[in-house]
């Protein structure tokens, strides 16, 4: 998965879910107005991202000055990271069922109040247990990136889903390519200032959603609440049955792991390796959003004429594990720029890797496999902070440019090679029952054939 996408998982996670047809009529009714909904549900997605990308250069900062040293540091920073995570990992499915009975708007507006009270929360923050508090509270209250996909697929034709959510993510990483910079810039000001300026943004967020922005799910369509569908557990668990998928499944755990431990650890360790504040951070955040836009948007569809998703995902995982081992061996910081800009298959495999389990999945079932996939990265979203702030503990005595530092980072590109051997095993198995059932049908083919000339 790309840096982008770890960040929309973290913080959301519900299964979008195929909902019946309205009435003709309805549906004509609704059209004009559904149509004009998707810039409008566009520009919410940007502003949310950005208001988010704010904070990234500037929170570990933040949980410094409540910390007594480096190691204290990190360990609170993974501390406040996995509480937010675990939050919104709970809540998230119990709002997505929510929105299903009550619709998308109102959920979307819980979600912009609770980024408001979390940010401005955060600036005002005077002790570590208030930060953790306000943390737990906001994860508890938005699925934002979520709910807004299920908008998506309310307002648009099956045909043009494919499309709009490109557009979609093309607003998540604009606004992840705008907001890192604009934290980082801020941040340099002051440490509380981008947290102010992000509380802004949502709150504007909320204005606007309140008073434009439209409900995308009709009456006709909304689902009584059920905590069967509620539960995050139950959707890993078919995940883990569904025919097709196999070791894919790891190879979605570990990759995922690995890019939250990645997302948990960038900030820090290029603080305490290279000496970079808010304002390099919020600049190399920003180049990984170019090269995710750039990737996804424009070199994907090409690549994968030359590759098949099978191959693309082996690349793309290789190109990963050697991306970490040099971002932890890098000992300046232009480096880190240099490994960004080349590990371009490393962004492809989320994608191909998601696409493999999709085509494993019948069609009346797709909505719920991939919320089962956006549930299991969530979950290491949980889990990556647990493991980030240890390693980074335990190295921050190095000396900067020590290669000891990196240590997160080569857990990471160990987690890739994982992934890498889980995946060629799976794609050897497949090909393998692939040419058995190949053969047998020839086999059963000859056989007629036969009984025919006997017949004869």
């Amino acid at each position: 998965m790309t840096f982008i996408q770890a960040l929309g998982a973290e913080i959301s996670y519900i299964p979008v879910i195929e909902q019946p047809s309205a009435a003709p009529i309805v549906m004509l009714k609704a059209l004009r107005s559904r149509d004009a909904a998707m810039p409008f549900i566009m520009l919410t997605v940007l502003i949310d991202m950005v208001a988010i990308g704010l904070i990234i250069p500037v929170l570990p900062s933040l949980v410094g000055s409540f910390a007594g040293s480096k190691a204290d540091q990190a360990y609170w920073y993974g501390v406040v990271t996995f509480s937010f995570g675990i939050s919104n990992f709970l809540m998230s499915p119990i709002l997505g069922a929510l929105s299903d009975q009550h619709g998308r708007r109102p959920v979307l507006l819980l979600g912009f109040l609770g980024l408001g009270v979390s940010f401005f929360g955060t600036a005002l923050a005077t002790a570590m247990w208030v930060l953790i508090a306000v943390r737990v509270v906001a994860g508890a209250m938005q699925a934002n990136a979520a709910i807004a996909n299920a908008y998506v697929a309310d307002i648009t034709p099956s045909d043009k889903r494919a499309k709009r959510f490109g557009l979609l993510g093309a607003m998540m990483g604009l606004g992840f390519i705008i907001g890192p910079v604009m934290g980082g810039l801020l941040g340099a000001i002051n440490l509380q200032l981008p947290f102010f300026v992000a509380g802004s943004l949502a709150m504007v967020n909320f204005l606007y959603g309140y008073f434009v922005l439209p409900e995308s799910l009709t009456h006709a369509q909304r689902k009584p609440f059920s905590w069967r569908v509620a539960n995050p557990v139950a959707s890993l668990r078919k995940l883990s049955q569904l025919k097709g998928v196999g070791p894919l499944v790891g190879v979605v755990a570990f990759s995922g792991l690995a890019q939250f431990v990645l997302y948990t650890s960038w900030v820090l360790y290029t603080s305490f390796k290279f000496g970079w504040g808010p304002l390099e951070n919020g600049w190399s955040l920003a180049m990984v959003g170019i090269v995710s836009v750039a990737v996804q948007g424009f070199l994907l569809g090409r690549l994968l004429k030359i590759f098949s998703p099978q191959r693309l995902a082996v690349i793309g995982l290789i190109s990963s594990a050697l991306a970490y081992a040099l971002w932890g061996a890098a000992t300046q910081g232009w480096m880190m720029y240099a490994v960004i800009g080349v590990n371009v298959f490393g962004v492809t495999v989320a994608a191909s890797v998601q696409s493999l389990i999709s085509s494993a999945a019948d069609s009346r079932s797709q909505g719920q496999t991939l919320g089962a996939v956006s549930a299991l990265n969530s979950l290491m979203a949980v889990v990556a902070p647990m493991l980030a702030a240890p390693l980074l503990a335990l190295v921050s005595h190095y000396p900067r440019g020590d290669w000891r530092i990196g240590a997160p980072f080569y857990f990471c590109s160990l987690l890739q090679l994982v992934s890498l051997g889980l995946a060629i095993v799976h794609f050897r198995r497949h090909r393998r029952s692939v040419h058995a059932a190949r053969d047998a049908d020839n086999a059963g083919q000859t056989k007629s054939e036969q009984d025919l000339q006997l017949l004869r």
